[in-house]
């Protein structure tokens, strides 16, 4: 009787990024990635969303390490937080170690992390981990399939794959491999990136991207050209290169990611661009328009990146001008469309050409569509199935692929944030739930808490309405100070607000008046009072609801139950 494997979820199944699974195994845990999502345009003021590290936490004592499957951040961005955490392995190819590498030492958490790396069709233990690694293609070089020989048979991981039949690289995925692993050992479990399970028919390949860039560079041949992408994608900014050097322009990076990884990758031969065609992006007003090809960060709107300064006219480097051409060679994450948007329509305003995946051929995904995934399962044929990685209509609808497939219904298990499922002798079975709420970091702050975010939308679009109140205390008896002030930003302003804030300031000053005279006297009762009157005074008369902050000075500290007036406090 072979011991129980259980996979724990948390992250990805239900959202697209935030990627995080563990397997546990003769009570050891391996994570399958730890990455990051990025902000909802309701999520005020967020910078990053973290997996919910408490269930890692309280067992950082078995946690062996983490195998990053590849280098996009939905995958490896949030490893430097759990380093802050616990001290981790991070096993990957040398690429993934390498941009996992850089992340981790913008957190200064090197001295937590040690480094395993692995090259194509590898098979390592780790602890009681047996990992077998099979090459992908996808839209960052060198990402891998990861095969757990586990006690209760073989848990496979797709990883973000593809199959592109003619990667810029040569690197193809390995399906003989994993056919023959499915022959010999079979496959007990199945988990698959399901992100364009929607998706009919089979994803373009990268290389047919590259003649699209480069028709379009000999086509505005005497303008300036700026081409945004994903940092990660090396093999796109390998094919703006050749496009950009076999049309006599000289390639300057533009971002601090994309400085980094355009470096780290030439270092190690992935990425081949000439010394004599690179330039720093110092140089660039020196470089003639019509010679010059910007490769810039910024494809997604992020709010700090270099092309959203590019559209605002805050870019230290590069103002955007009459005549210039912008390539976004990206297609929006679900979630930034509306800030790619804002970012084009920046752009157009400073007089810019903008070419983006809705009006020309300049992207093509590194997620495999539906008759990918069929071919994939009829190669894997697994025992059971939970789709991962997507939304919750994207697992879905993986889902009845796979039982179109030929794997049985009862067999595939749909699993969200914080399920549990474990592996036995009889079968797959739904564990226990763990944490898995969202984390939000803001700057340097995580870990904020939902109502935080609740106040912030509220401040956003209703706006704050306060009432400043002085109390005079004379031992037991406390009495108003003048009138109480209101001061609002966001509600109602003009004559009209002038006679709103009058009534209003009558409204309260009654009810404090009141609330003083029946013997209430501490910050916290009288707080309660003038929010619930003003609060209702202003729901009455606006039909709106600002957030209502009341501000008592002078008042008792007291507990809400203190003793009436005339009895002593011990």
């Amino acid at each position: 009787m072979a011991a129980d494997v259980r996979v724990v979820f948390l992250g990805g199944l239900g959202e697209i990024g935030r990627n995080c699974a563990a397997i546990e195994v003769d009570g050891r845990i391996m994570l399958i990635d730890c990455g990051l999502m990025f902000p909802d345009d309701d999520m005020a003021g967020v910078d990053l969303v973290l997996p919910d590290f408490t269930w890692l936490r309280d067992n950082a004592h078995r946690v062996e390490g983490v195998v990053a499957t590849h280098g996009h951040e939905d995958h490896i961005g949030a490893i430097g937080f759990l380093l802050e955490e616990m001290p981790l392995t991070i096993i990957g190819s040398p690429l993934t170690i390498g941009l996992a590498r850089n992340r981790i030492e913008e957190r200064r958490m090197l001295k937590q992390a040690t480094f395993i790396e692995v090259n194509d069709n590898d098979r390592i233990k780790v602890g009681p981990f047996d990992l077998e690694f099979f090459p992908v293609t996808h839209s960052v070089p060198h990402g891998f399939a990861t095969a757990f020989h586990t006690p209760q048979g073989v848990i496979l991981h797709s990883g973000d794959f593809k199959l592109d039949m003619t990667p810029v690289d040569g690197r193809l995925t390995d399906l003989a491999g994993i056919g023959h692993l499915a022959k010999d050992d079979g496959i007990r479990l199945f988990l698959c990136d399901s992100t364009n399970a929607e998706e009919a028919g089979f994803s373009a390949s990268e290389t047919s991207i590259g003649q699209s860039i480069h028709d379009l560079f000999q086509s505005r041949n005497g303008r300036r050209i700026i081409v945004a992408c994903f940092a990660s994608h090396i093999h796109r900014v390998q094919q703006i290169a050749d496009a950009a050097i076999a049309n006599d322009r000289i390639v300057a990076t533009l971002g601090r990611s994309m400085n980094k990884n355009v470096n780290l990758a030439r270092q190690m031969g992935l990425l081949r661009i000439p010394d004599t065609h690179l330039r720093s992006i110092e140089d660039v007003g020196e470089i003639p328009p019509e010679k010059l090809c910007v490769i810039s960060t910024g494809s997604q709107g992020e709010p700090m990146s270099a092309l959203a300064r590019m559209s605002s006219g805050d870019n230290r480097w590069l103002n955007i001008r009459e005549n210039d051409c912008v390539i976004l060679s990206s297609h929006p994450i679900p979630g930034n469309e509306s800030s790619v948007s804002r970012v084009i329509d920046g752009l157009l305003r400073r007089g810019a050409e903008v070419v983006h995946s809705g009006i020309a051929n300049v992207h093509a995904t590194g997620h495999a569509k539906a008759e990918e995934l069929k071919v994939l399962h009829s190669i894997v044929q697994p025992e059971w199935f939970v789709p991962v990685h997507g939304e919750f209509r994207h697992m879905t609808e993986h889902a009845r692929l796979a039982a179109r497939m030929g794997t049985l219904p009862e067999r595939i298990l749909i699993c969200q944030d914080g399920d549990s499922v474990v592996l036995d002798d009889d079968g797959l079975h739904r564990g226990d739930s763990v944490p898995a709420e969202y984390v939000y970091v803001d700057g340097s702050v995580g870990d904020l808490d939902h109502s935080v975010l609740a106040e912030r939308r509220t401040l956003g679009t209703e706006g704050f309405v306060s009432a400043v109140i002085t109390l005079s205390i004379n031992g037991q008896r406390a009495t108003l100070v003048g009138l109480p002030e209101i001061v609002s930003r966001g509600w109602v302003d003009g004559d009209e607000g002038d006679q709103l804030r009058k009534e209003a300031t009558e409204a309260v000053r009654e009810a404090v008046e009141s609330a003083l005279s029946d013997g209430q006297r501490t910050r916290q009762q009288l707080e309660r009072v003038a929010r619930r009157t003003l609060g209702r005074f202003v729901n009455h008369r606006t039909r709106l609801r600002p957030m209502i902050v009341p501000v008592v000075l002078g008042a008792h500290e007291g507990a809400e139950d203190d003793q009436p007036e005339g009895r002593s406090r011990r």
